[in-house]
């Protein structure tokens, strides 16, 4: 049985232009995992108000951190995928959740190769509704109606893999080596509290307390905040950070409704005001630079943090297609593609 391999990340507009970038945030926003209310409400929020609105501003973020070769997201996913390609003697294709390069096309690209049993690869470390589990539920709804011959499974969020923390932690260190920073922020992808409580599989111990993170429990397998806070401990502990000098917080939000806290924005004015006057921040929860980390966080963040006070402002970069990242996703790959999926991160 003929096996390839399907990366998958977020996506992107075709172009900075207003209306390519409204047709993305409506297909973005409007996945009910994203945005999970009724139909009804998510039309009336998404269509009715934000896409009215929201495309003109997004459209001038992107095009503060838009490459000549196009989107970074999608140039940077494109090299990831040549690197893996080129150490692996399977086919290797990839795929964006939203935009143009849709998961249809690259299953596509896979069934006109031969390819009969898929592994796929979320570009995720953690286990997130608006993030693995979209791209999982889409993938198999196109299989059935599509290729249902297919054999698909998935990696598993790699979050707590040892070797995929050897090598996020030394991503860290490098940049540390060229900075004095007082505080190392791990800053993640934000999510409603909602979206905790609804993957609970036990249907009670998430409680976001403070204490449910910490206390095992089999529903960690599907707790983005658990995960989160994991990967911040276990970088921490590799790196041997002393106690203090680093904290987890959430960027990103939208509506009213209580998301992840502590809030990045104010937590990065909070150490302004504070007086610390160097930090670091690094964005786990991605592992390719985004708009979201381009310039919510490397622009806005490192403004918030002048004007309250703060000096040096260092933002550490994903992993992008870091050769000892591809080569760690090759490994898992070619475990995959000899054993089986259960030994292939363990």
């Amino acid at each position: 049985m003929k096996k390839g391999v399907l990366l998958v990340n977020l996506g992107s507009p075709d172009s900075t232009n207003p209306k390519d970038v409204k047709k993305y945030l409506d297909e973005f926003l409007m996945d009910p995992r994203v945005i999970d209310v009724p139909k009804w409400a998510r039309t009336l929020l998404v269509r009715g108000i934000i896409l009215n609105t929201r495309p003109k501003k997004s459209a001038e973020a992107y095009s503060k951190i838009w490459w000549e070769e196009g989107s970074p997201l999608i140039v940077i996913s494109e090299r990831l995928q040549k690197k893996i390609q080129q150490k692996i003697n399977v086919p290797v294709s990839l795929a964006m959740r939203y935009g143009s390069m849709t998961l249809k096309k690259g299953l596509d690209e896979l069934v006109e190769q031969g390819v009969e049993e898929i592994l796929l690869i979320p570009l995720y470390p953690q286990f997130a509704m608006a993030t693995t589990e979209t791209i999982e539920v889409k993938v198999e709804e196109l299989r059935k109606e599509f290729y249902p011959e297919l054999e698909i499974s998935s990696l598993p969020p790699f979050y707590n893999n040892p070797d995929y923390i050897e090598v996020l932690s030394r991503s860290i260190s490098e940049s540390l080596e060229k900075t004095q920073y007082e505080h190392l922020l791990f800053s993640y992808h934000g999510v409603p509290e909602r979206h905790i409580r609804k993957s609970d599989i036990t249907k009670s111990h998430c409680k976001i307390d403070g204490q449910c993170c910490i206390t095992p429990s089999e529903a960690h397998q599907y707790c983005y905040r658990h995960q989160c806070k994991e990967t911040t401990r276990l970088v921490a502990q590799k790196l041997q950070l002393k106690e203090g000098t680093y904290s987890t917080s959430f960027q990103s939000r939208l509506g009213f409704d209580p998301w992840l806290q502590p809030y990045t924005d104010r937590t990065i004015e909070r150490f302004g005001k504070k007086g610390i006057k160097n930090m670091a921040i690094v964005t786990p929860a991605f592992v390719s630079d985004c708009l979201e980390t381009l310039e919510e966080i490397a622009m806005e963040g490192e403004e918030i943090f002048h004007e309250t006070g703060g000096e040096q402002f260092t933002t550490i970069p994903c992993l992008n297609d870091r050769d000892d990242f591809a080569q760690l996703l090759t490994n898992w790959i070619e475990a995959w593609r000899i054993k089986d999926l259960k030994t292939a991160i363990a």
